[in-house]
């Protein structure tokens, strides 16, 4: 959707405008539905995580389609001048108009993307060894012990923070990470209960989130290639 009108058209006629709401209900319902496909909460703390990353993705959306609070508020409050806004906030901010705009769109995407792969095969993965009963430690689980956390937020940063930040996404982008880092340290002390020392040494051995430097082009790889057929029986 182009935002080069973004001044006084963008904002008056987003709030009106019954089709920018339909997208918007569109784009939250499909996203929502991928990541509750992928990340289906069973305890009360996976839930606190969903929850969380469910408003991320309401707030993102309801701005980037619906009424552009961020753009506002700095007009309103921040003195902005109204004839300068353009685009998203990065664009509008450094004065690069559309074609700011335009390469944070397709840088952001291209950042999504590898995180949503990562997001979907480190599920399939971990996955398939619950349904097994075993450790895990091949595939992306070479590189950091939580893929699936790592995909989601590169994922939520390259939509949420360089394609389309708002106040919403910038603020709830730390709060994502440090809920899911507690998660997974709970997730782990499970894992530790049930695989003991095993578990313990491959601590010591794999990142948390962070692959090594020189892993990162592997993990990306990892997440393209698609390892095995997924089953869902």
């Amino acid at each position: 959707m182009s935002r080069s009108i973004f001044g006084t058209s963008i904002i008056d006629t987003s709030i009106t405008n019954p089709a920018a709401w339909g997208l918007a209900l569109i784009f939250i319902v499909v996203v929502s539905w991928f990541f509750y496909r992928y990340f289906a909460p069973d305890s009360w703390r996976e839930w606190v995580g969903a929850g969380v990353v469910q408003a991320f993705i309401i707030a993102l959306y309801a701005e980037m389609y619906g009424f552009p609070l961020t753009i506002y508020l700095l007009v309103r409050f921040f003195g902005l001048d109204r004839e300068y806004v353009s685009t998203n906030l990065w664009s509008t901010l450094v004065g690069f108009g559309e074609t700011g705009m335009f390469v944070s769109m397709l840088l952001g995407y291209a950042v999504a993307f590898v995180g949503i792969g990562l997001f979907a095969q480190g599920w399939r993965q971990v996955y398939r060894a619950r349904r097994d009963d075993r450790l895990v430690t091949d595939g992306l689980y070479r590189y950091v012990r939580h893929p699936q956390y790592t995909g989601l937020f590169i994922a939520l940063f390259g939509e949420g923070i360089i394609h389309w930040p708002t106040i919403f996404s910038v603020g709830l982008f730390p709060l994502i990470v440090v809920v899911f880092t507690w998660l997974a340290r709970r997730e782990e002390r499970d894992m530790i209960d049930q695989f003991g020392e095993v578990y313990q040494t491959y601590q010591r051995k794999v990142p948390m989130f962070i692959p090594h430097w020189e892993q990162w082009r592997d993990l990306v790889a990892e997440s393209r290639s698609g390892g095995e057929d997924f089953e869902d029986s």
